[in-house]
């Protein structure tokens, strides 16, 4: 006799990580859609790794669609002085128009408070980057991590999102780091990785939509 089981589709993309260890250049590609920047397997069993390169780079994920629910992902960066910007994209309309949350690693632990408030940020592109969001509306679209993370090895982000608020929780801390309101509603439903500039690392992402 043959036992079927049924699942929520919520409970399977639980987990649903997208493990690339082992993967040829061929496999990433088709995973993938890559805009400014060359993907490959990462130094770690499951990351990905975006290289550096000028300008923003995003890996957008292919057949994957979010607006709203929860995205987790381990992300490495590095502590270095405006050499490391690295997050997720969603809700992407087109390779210039989505929003993002992405982290400065080099700011965790500064010992400068202001840059140490300056440790993760949203932005809303191509109408809200930093620089705007920053003189706009100072301390409101970007703060500081705490307990602060080691900035070159792998932190845990948890990104909740609805119609509402947009929050982002560190490293399993059950208070959120940063709390916003969404400054677009683009309509778009891509998610990827994203580099700004910089490169990084990825690994152990899941997209888990309401």
């Amino acid at each position: 006799m043959k036992i079927l089981f049924s699942f929520p589709p919520a409970i399977i993309m639980l987990f649903i990580a997208l493990n690339c260890f082992g993967q040829s250049a061929d496999d990433l590609q088709k995973q993938y859609t890559v805009v400014n920047r060359t993907i490959s397997a990462g130094s770690d069993a499951g990351s990905v790794h975006l290289n550096d390169a000028q300008s923003v780079g995003i890996a957008w994920v292919n057949h994957k669609k979010f607006n709203y629910g929860t995205i987790e992902v381990d992300i490495r960066g590095k502590d270095v002085l405006q050499a490391s910007f690295v997050g997720i994209a969603l809700h992407g309309l087109n390779d210039s128009t989505y929003e993002v949350i992405y982290f400065r690693p080099f700011n965790f632990r500064a010992d400068d408070p202001l840059r140490k408030s300056h440790a993760v940020q949203y932005m809303a592109l191509p109408n809200y980057d930093w620089q705007k969001l920053r003189q706009e509306y100072p301390g409101k679209y970007e703060q500081p991590i705490s307990p602060a993370p080691d900035p070159n090895v792998w932190l845990h982000a948890r990104i909740t999102v609805d119609n509402k608020n947009i929050k982002v929780y560190v490293n399993g801390n059950a208070t959120p780091s940063l709390v916003v309101e969404p400054l677009a509603h683009t309509g778009g439903e891509m998610i990827g990785l994203w580099a700004g500039g910089t490169d990084g690392d990825w690994k152990n992402l899941k997209i888990i939509p309401n």
